[in-house]
């Protein structure tokens, strides 16, 4: 019964990574502030990731969601790269962890970032709000 409890009161775990040679993080730490102020537990990374770090530091800290933070216009190279590596550790996007991407991303790369299994992506200027209820809503439709 402990168990079930633990699960059911264990706050959603986050890794906010800024993979590449991209230093701008601004916004990835104020999306990460509003996350551990909206009651998740937030890994931030910090800059400059690889895509087997990042990876590693999800499967590492049993992560409900991989948020990736690019502004380099490198989304549709690393994201692929992150995604695989995930994999490579067993962890299947939008199955065992939600894969999300926000930064600067054109319109029309959307639809192949979502081909690639990411499962939203947010631009500039997204209300916080509409991360917060995003994660909520679909973390517990993985199948941890």
């Amino acid at each position: 019964m402990r168990l079930l409890e633990a699960q059911l009161t264990r706050k959603i775990r986050v890794i906010v990574a800024k993979p590449g040679l991209d230093g701008h993080d601004r916004g990835a730490k104020v999306v990460a502030r509003a996350l551990r102020d909206a009651g998740f537990e937030v890994i931030y990374t910090g800059i400059r990731r690889t895509p087997e770090e990042i990876a590693e530091t999800a499967l590492q800290e049993d992560a409900d969601v991989v948020g990736l933070s690019i502004l380099s216009g490198a989304h549709l190279e690393l994201t692929p790269m992150v995604i695989e590596e995930l994999r490579k550790r067993g962890l299947e996007p939008n199955r065992d962890v939600l894969v999300i991407v926000g930064g600067i991303v054109p319109e029309e790369d959307v639809p192949k970032l979502k081909e690639m299994g990411v499962a939203k992506v947010f631009g500039p200027g997204t209300p916080l709000n509409e991360i917060i209820d995003f994660i909520r809503a679909e973390v517990p439709k993985l199948k941890r």
